[in-house]
């Protein structure tokens, strides 16, 4: 099965920076989009950013301007903030129609462990 392992995460002060990345193995095929995905105790999964294979790329309102998702799923987060704080999910997905709602957990059907990313004041 698809195997992701999501690196690069830690604790910075607000206004840093950091690189996240996703390395895929052990898979079969492809995939058409990619994303990143947080999520903090009681709060739901947000999708952060997306990209399918064309490049498109989408954001969320609260991260534009200031992330960026490259095509090989590298996540560079800049200005951070202690509302970026969270555990950050690589996802894939194969199907094509995918592309149409790049920032729906429901699309994604390949999941990381995720990578711990603190953002202090």
């Amino acid at each position: 099965q698809v195997r992701l392992v999501e690196s690069g995460g830690g604790s910075v002060q607000a206004g840093g920076s950091l690189r996240l990345s996703c390395k895929i193995s052990e898979y079969i095929g492809g995939y058409y989009c990619m994303a990143w995905f947080r999520q903090v105790p009681g709060k739901e999964r947000e999708g952060v950013a997306g990209i399918d294979r064309d490049p498109y790329t989408y954001y969320a309102d609260s991260v534009k301007g200031r992330f960026t998702i490259s095509i090989d799923n590298t996540l560079i987060m800049n200005n951070l903030k202690p509302e970026d704080t969270g555990i950050y999910y690589c996802v894939t997905e194969t199907a094509w129609r995918c592309r149409h709602d790049l920032l729906n957990p429901n699309t994604y059907s390949n999941w990381g462990q995720g990578t711990q990313v603190t953002v202090s004041s």
